[in-house]
């Protein structure tokens, strides 16, 4: 499900001064060279998102000067401080100018990708730190590839991915955080949840007579639940930040006339027939909700250390540069490194090394 977009007046974590939207569209778009073409045939990529370099080793590096082209393209979308925050101000056919051929779209990503690659095993081998991705979105806003394909060169043995559907017997029986907070990952692992505890207050909201099924007793349930569950929900990503997690919230907007034009392609094509639930149409009739919904979502959790990303999800090769970019600048900036082993524990190396060699 989704909402609208919010106001880019705030750049991360800092207030600025209000941002002319076509103006930041337009510096974002110069900011950098897109392409240039070489030989008349091929294009070369430019060092805007994920460009990378190669030590000796094979291993990926990222410049600084490309952690701050990362940054002038994530940063219009990143909600951090939610008190004026307003979906209207975003538009989902945005590209902050770019434009680019599929091929040149996935293979920009794919350079991040085998970035974040990397940069797992370290996440693995320190075992210190967790990344929870979070994906919210309308029906048909792309969650699933989206996913797919930004952790496409993730080892799955340390990667998670939950979607959540409808609750359990079992899972009613407990508050509405429960199985959410058992499905979050471990120190050293990814964990991804397509989508979270946030439908508590997005379709329950919306229906409330799924509220009711959660046999709360009835004076817990007035005006205020609302605004309560999204303190509880703020107040457990504090927690589990201050636990050393960092959590990225996605919310792919798509525009009501794209996400009607891919249900018809769904229906028009046999292949994607599985795809598509009746029940898509009928909450279409609630657009309007939903947004007010997550709006007020986004504007009650937005925070520095579990931002939202409002990301543009019209154009589906756009929408995945963002979500790869902003974890990638999100897990450089904790600066990870495969643990050193102290003097005794090179000592011990030596002996394992010394009583291999000596074996017949």
């Amino acid at each position: 499900m989704i909402p609208r977009t919010d106001d880019p007046q705030w750049l991360g974590s800092e207030r600025l001064e209000p941002v002319n939207r076509d103006w930041s569209r337009v510096a974002i778009a110069t900011a950098v060279p897109l392409l240039s073409v070489q030989n008349s045939a091929r294009r070369e990529e430019s060092v805007w998102l994920l460009e990378t370099g190669k030590t000796t080793g094979g291993s990926f590096m990222l410049t600084k000067a490309t952690l701050e082209m990362i940054q002038k393209y994530v940063h219009p979308f990143r909600i951090t401080k939610g008190k004026d925050f307003q979906l209207k101000d975003f538009d989902p056919d945005d590209t902050c100018g770019l434009k680019l051929e599929k091929g040149e779209a996935a293979e920009l990503r794919q350079r991040g990708t085998g970035w974040l690659a990397e940069e797992q095993g370290m996440l693995y081998a320190q075992d210190r730190w967790s990344l929870l991705l979070v994906f919210q979105a309308m029906d048909a806003a792309g969650k699933d590839g989206t996913i797919r394909h930004v952790m496409s060169g993730v080892n799955p043995q340390g990667c998670q991915v939950f979607s959540f559907k409808q609750p359990s017997k079992e899972e009613l029986r407990h508050d509405f955080l429960w199985r959410y907070y058992k499905c979050l990952p471990e120190r050293g692992r990814i964990g991804i949840f397509n989508r979270s505890y946030y439908e508590e207050v997005l379709i329950v909201r919306v229906h409330e007579d799924i509220l009711k099924r959660q046999r709360l007793p009835p004076h817990l349930v007035g005006k205020r639940i609302w605004d309560e569950r999204l303190a509880d929900i703020a107040h457990f990503e504090d927690y589990f930040t201050r636990q050393g997690a960092v959590i990225l919230k996605f919310f792919l907007h798509i525009s009501r006339k794209e996400q009607k034009k891919r249900f018809l392609e769904r229906l028009d094509n046999p292949e994607k027939h599985w795809k598509f639930s009746c029940s898509d149409v009928h909450e279409r009739g609630y657009w309007g909700d939903y947004m007010h919904a997550f709006e007020e979502a986004i504007r009650a959790t937005a925070s520095k250390s579990a931002p939202w990303y409002v990301v543009p999800a019209d154009n589906k090769w756009f929408a995945r540069l963002i979500v790869a970019a902003a974890t990638v600048e999100a897990v450089e900036e904790l600066d990870l490194t495969y643990p050193k082993v102290d003097a005794q524990r090179k000592k011990e190396l030596l002996a394992a090394r010394a009583a291999l060699a000596g074996e017949k």
